[in-house]
């Protein structure tokens, strides 16, 4: 796909996830959230399904031979050399207790490449975007990662797997090895603006084990777009289907991998 064929795209799914994340905003307040549950803790709201079925409505109207791989039980034609990988609504936890970090990421696979990223937060109407070695943007105007080289003066972001009450592989070692050794650790609720807010410099680092390739793949490319440096938790490249992610400001980065060999021990 070209570059401006990857412009013209980008703007199309920019408005998507803008009309589909305000339509959602402005109808939560509205309507009573009807809460499913597909796991002990992981659970799904109404919002969510809705988010899903109008942007692959719209996707598939636009773009009918692209594949589809989203959170709630859809895979469509995902053999395609093209594939729109959704996450509805990041952060469903955080929307069902009305608390306002949650998001829409979309992200754009291109034989086996995430080429283009969009994470839409509705509450603050905030727009990150990004195109593969195009840079990384929020609200039209680009981002960088942050400048802190020292760990002890880092402010990091995790999240913790929907397992963590049956399996020891749960965060908690790494979360309480970083708490004494950084500034201070965070836990949002939303692994796309986790990797966002890392772009833009709010956060110096993120570390996260057990998420799903909507979780991570517009974020994952808007990071690396913004400066940031991705891989797994030994340093190898980063995969979207693997089980770790490790993103950087790309200064602290060696640092948070040996502290992260701790938690291995």
């Amino acid at each position: 796909m070209s570059l401006p064929g990857l412009h013209k795209v980008l703007k199309y799914v920019v408005d998507l996830c803008r009309d589909v994340g305000d339509y959602i905003y402005n109808k939560k307040a509205a309507k009573r959230k009807i809460i499913s549950y597909k796991g002990e803790i992981d659970l799904v709201t109404q919002f969510d399904r809705k988010s899903q079925t109008l942007i692959i409505q719209s996707l598939k109207k636009r773009f009918p031979t692209f594949g589809i791989l989203s959170e709630e039980n859809v895979s469509h034609n995902t053999g395609s050399s093209k594939k729109w990988i959704i996450d509805p609504l990041d952060g469903t936890t955080n929307f069902a207790h009305n608390l306002p970090i949650w998001a829409i990421s979309i992200a754009l696979e291109v034989n086996g490449d995430i080429v283009l990223g969009v994470v839409y937060d509705p509450t603050r109407r905030e727009m990150f975007s990004a195109i593969e070695k195009c840079g990384a943007f929020l609200n039209k105007k680009r981002i960088r990662v942050s400048k802190i080289r020292k760990l002890s003066q880092s402010l990091l972001i995790t999240g913790f797997p929907y397992d963590i009450r049956q399996s020891k592989d749960n965060n908690l070692n790494h979360f309480n090895n970083f708490a004494v050794r950084a500034q201070a650790v965070r836990r949002l609720g939303s692994a796309a603006l986790d990797l966002c807010y890392t772009a833009c410099g709010r956060f110096d680092g993120y570390w996260e084990l057990k998420l799903s390739p909507w979780d991570q793949a517009a974020g994952s490319l808007i990071l690396k777009e913004a400066g940031g440096k991705i891989t797994d938790f030994k340093g190898k490249k980063f995969n979207i289907y693997g089980d770790e992610v490790l993103g950087t400001n790309g200064l602290i980065h060696h640092q948070m991998m040996q502290i992260l060999k701790l938690g291995s021990l």
